[in-house]
């Protein structure tokens, strides 16, 4: 370690290997980082003062080019020469997904056949990192993997979409989390997962590295497939910075404990997960409403709420609601994802300086572009189809 320096690393050096269909033009493209937009002043981080302390555990990324940078100065691209902005940090779980393709969910007792198989990597957590890296936006992944095929999957999926793993973890006592995805023949899913080194061999405390990268951060998101306790430590790491959360309702079905929700700064639910936690019908904006009030009371200032078909909404306490309508889709062809791709794609808008009408209209244009491509972390839409997307409508 080299005293008064930061060691950063870039996203300048993706593995020509990693290839992605593009669901607009169905050629294949590669993954490479597109210009970012302008980002946003920080006035409460400083990302140039820290030094990285990686636990020789970690399984450190060599596919990204390092560059050591004076501390008394803003981090520099050596090839942009451009300010690098403050990260998006994603704690979560990590999955190997595998799919099962059905025409329709077998009944009580019944055995029915599958028309195609498949193993892709996934999980909430780097679901939502990968969407940051594909919309070219510094992003580390904090989460754990076990010494298996399945964590080798995972890390090699986050490496190709662009995301910084020093702070991915490879616990040997499990193994990776994975989940059972069944696709139906409208794009629909019903998922089973299996929590795996999500839920297990977390270290009581977190790593002073995994805390600083939270403190330097320039928005943190956390889901619900680690334990509480990692999150409340996040969460309040953040808050000491001064750093935005958003917590994305997806996971546990379990309540929220009381000390993570007062330190989130955005609770994004989808609509049967926001009644499923206030114990309130969601059928109509009306009680959507009311279910999201009862989230206001409980210390939750801004609740971002996806709906679905019907598109999603942003309840600022003591304001008018923005809605905003989905972005419609050629085709559908595997919903799994789609809210992934939304949160972290509001989240990269927002850190960015965007509006919140723009952060939901950039988010509703990735979410519409991930359901045209199977697969969770596959799926993940480039800066410039999102782009593009929008320059269209």
């Amino acid at each position: 370690m080299i005293n008064g320096h930061l060691l950063l690393t870039f996203l300048d050096s993706i593995p020509k290997s990693c290839e992605k269909k593009s669901p607009m033009s169905g050629s294949m493209t590669s993954i490479s980082p597109a210009t970012p937009w302008p980002p946003r002043l920080q006035t409460t981080t400083n990302l140039s003062t820290i030094n990285f302390i990686i636990p020789s555990r970690r399984k450190k990324s060599k596919q990204f080019q390092s560059l050591i940078v004076n501390s008394a100065a803003k981090p520099l691209n050596r090839t942009t020469a451009k300010t690098t902005p403050p990260p998006l940090v994603v704690v979560g779980s990590a999955n190997a997904d595998i799919y099962v393709e059905i025409d329709r969910l077998p009944k009580e007792g019944e055995t029915i056949s599958a028309k195609t198989g498949q193993t892709l990597a996934g999980g909430k957590g780097a679901n939502q990192a990968v969407c940051g890296g594909m919309l070219s936006y510094p992003t580390y992944f904090v989460g754990q993997v076990g010494e298996d095929a399945h964590g080798k999957l995972i890390m090699e999926a986050l490496e190709c979409g662009g995301v910084l793993i020093d702070q991915l973890n490879t616990v040997a006592e499990v193994p990776t989390g994975h989940a059972v995805v069944m696709l139906q023949s409208d794009g629909q899913n019903s998922i089973i997962i299996v929590g795996g080194a999500n839920m297990y061999g977390w270290p009581e405390n977190l790593a002073n590295g995994d805390l600083e990268i939270v403190k330097n951060a320039g928005i943190v998101l956390l889901q619900r497939e680690i334990p509480d306790s990692i999150n409340i430590q996040v969460a309040k790491a953040a808050r000491s910075a001064g750093v935005p959360v958003i917590l994305d309702a997806g996971g546990m079905d379990s309540p929220i404990p009381d000390e993570l929700l007062k330190h989130v700064d955005v609770f994004s639910p989808n609509e049967s997960e926001l009644a499923r936690l206030t114990g309130m019908q969601t059928e109509s904006f009306e009680q959507i409403s009311l279910a999201v009030a009862k989230c206001h009371k409980l210390g939750v200032k801004e609740v971002l709420v996806k709906l679905g078909a019907r598109g999603s909404a942003l309840f600022t306490e003591g304001n008018e609601p923005i809605r905003q309508s989905i972005i419609e889709a050629e085709k559908v062809i595997d919903t799994t994802g789609a809210g992934d791709t939304f949160t972290a794609a509001y989240a990269v808008a927002f850190v960015e300086g965007k509006s919140k009408v723009e952060c939901l209209r950039f988010a509703a244009a990735a979410a519409s572009l991930c359901v045209q491509v199977k697969g969770a972390i596959p799926s993940m839409p480039r800066r410039k189809a999102v782009l593009d997307l929008l320059q269209s409508i």
